[in-house]
């Protein structure tokens, strides 16, 4: 009974230490901050043509459109890829100056929802007797976040600024 004792302890920090290891990595020691990135666009144009273009380009994807700022547009469409899941693009375009007209930045973040379904149940309390719980005939569906992340993808952004730029034309 001594030693089991004693490797009670030992077998503790080595499971911890095993936990320690199976953690993941921290995302922002992946992060490479490369010169060249797939959310950047030149164009010719004033910071305030340069967004208004874009902001065509949005619309004629289908795209709800937020305009309060002229240099800085955001965009959102929304998908449903099965019957209970939906996806959320949320496009934002910022038109900065720059010595060749304007900087064009783009970001997507993609979100994603499921159907999730709960039930109620009620419960009956009699005096005396004691309580019971029924289940409740009702079922209540949600749409419920599941995950969110930046589109990363370099053809997605070549397609957008592609089609900014026919519009440019």
């Amino acid at each position: 009974m001594l030693q089991r004792t004693r490797l009670l302890p030992v077998i503790a920090v080595v499971g911890l230490l095993l936990a320690g290891c199976s953690s993941p990595q921290p995302v922002y020691r992946t992060e490479t901050f490369e010169p060249e990135s797939p959310f950047v666009n030149w164009s010719t144009q004033e910071p305030a043509v340069a967004c208004e273009v874009g902001k065509r380009a949005l619309l004629s994807q289908g795209y709800r459109v937020d305009s309060a700022n002229p240099t800085s547009i955001r965009g959102e469409k929304f998908f449903q890829p099965k019957a209970d899941h939906g996806i959320t693009l949320h496009i934002t375009l910022v038109c900065l100056p720059s010595n060749v007209g304007t900087v064009l930045y783009a970001n997507a973040l993609q979100t994603r929802y499921e159907l999730k379904s709960s039930s109620n149940s009620t419960g009956v309390s009699v005096a005396g007797v004691g309580s019971i719980s029924l289940p409740w005939a009702a079922h209540k569906e949600a749409l419920v976040k599941v995950g969110e992340e930046t589109v990363a993808d370099p053809d997605f952004y070549r397609r957008l600024f592609a089609l900014i730029d026919a519009l440019d034309a």
